[in-house]
């Protein structure tokens, strides 16, 4: 499962080769297809995980705990790790940086992106994670998620999905929360899980237990979001990463319906190949069209100082339901 976006207060030899297809699995899979395609070697999605640990040991070894925490109640968290220790529990308790740090070093704020001129942090964000516990959840959705998807269509798709997602959740999230800052991959996390869902939904015909591949995608869609509805998780950057990873499965992750001729007496050779049907055509058009509509749309409310809630009054609740147990006035 992905982990959400988190809301904090303000304070030479890799080629992606194709290798041989392995989709001999049981029928029983949800997921088995039955077709005849290479499959790629993944190294882009391993990638992405590498580099978003990596940026984290660059955010603790900046953010110096021992050093810049003078007069913040509570000690640093593993002291013994140096300049890498975290921050007190009570300032963050997924053990990570100050919000402080992560807004310096490109974390999501609806003021600077707006007013200082600083779209970059629509991208930065994304590489950027509140803790170990933050990072450690997300890395693992990518992994379980995008390894699967690389395999299977390369990665440049997947790497398109991944970052066009990422952006479409900051998007919406700038949009929708604008007094505290925001940092994840979930908004990319959740893309690929659109895509997943679009891919099922187009290539429709070449897949066996189709229903139980559905449902179970779902669930794991459903369950996520829902987890978006608690405080301090920004479920808007899910919500704007879905939606843009679903478009773009339409678009980038279609294949040719393999309908094999089911007759004994014709040989190999001789068995006919269906091409793309037209509804994956009309799916690809009608995709393209409100990718590139959302995406200009959002840009151009974002960066004219709009307020998503002006035009939606009840989309709050998509971010964070109140109870009588937490209350939802950061939102």
């Amino acid at each position: 499962m992905a982990s959400g976006d988190l809301e904090l207060e303000r304070g030479g030899g890799i080629t992606g080769k194709k290798r041989p297809n392995s989709y001999n699995r049981p029928a029983a899979s949800p997921y088995y297809v039955e077709n005849t395609d290479e499959e790629w070697t993944p190294w882009l999605v391993p990638m992405f995980v590498v580099a978003n640990v990596a940026v984290f040991i660059v955010v603790m070894h900046i953010n110096d705990c021992p050093k810049n925490n003078l007069g913040f109640e509570g000690s640093c968290v593993a002291r013994f790790l140096g300049r890498l220790s975290f921050q007190p529990l009570r300032e963050n308790p997924l053990f990570g940086p100050s919000s402080k740090t992560l807004e310096k070093l490109g974390a999501l704020e609806w003021n600077k992106v707006v007013q200082g001129s600083q779209g970059w942090r629509l991208i930065t964000c994304i590489w950027l994670h509140a803790g170990v516990i933050h990072l450690v959840a997300n890395m693992l959705s990518l992994l379980l998620i995008g390894i699967r998807l690389e395999e299977q269509f390369g990665f440049v798709r997947i790497g398109l999905i991944y970052l066009l997602s990422g952006l479409g959740g900051s998007i919406l999230s700038s949009l929708f929360i604008q007094r505290s800052i925001s940092v994840g991959a979930s908004g990319a996390v959740f893309g690929l899980l659109g895509a997943m869902l679009s891919e099922l939904l187009t290539n429709w015909t070449i897949y066996t237990n189709k229903a139980a591949a559905l449902i179970t995608l779902v669930v794991i869609i459903a369950v996520n979001l829902a987890v978006g509805i608690l405080p301090h998780v920004d479920n808007f950057a899910h919500i704007g990463g879905f939606l843009t990873g679903f478009l773009l499965g339409f678009v980038l992750l279609l294949r040719p319906q393999f309908g094999w001729v089911q007759h004994q007496q014709l040989p190999a050779f001789a068995r006919v190949k269906a091409k793309h049907k037209a509804y994956q055509y009309v799916l690809w058009v009608i995709a393209v069209v409100w990718v590139i509509v959302g995406l200009t749309l959002g840009l151009i409310m974002l960066f004219r100082g709009e307020n998503g809630h002006d035009h939606c009054s009840w989309c709050h609740y998509l971010s964070c339901v109140p109870t009588s147990k937490w209350q939802c006035g950061n939102k």
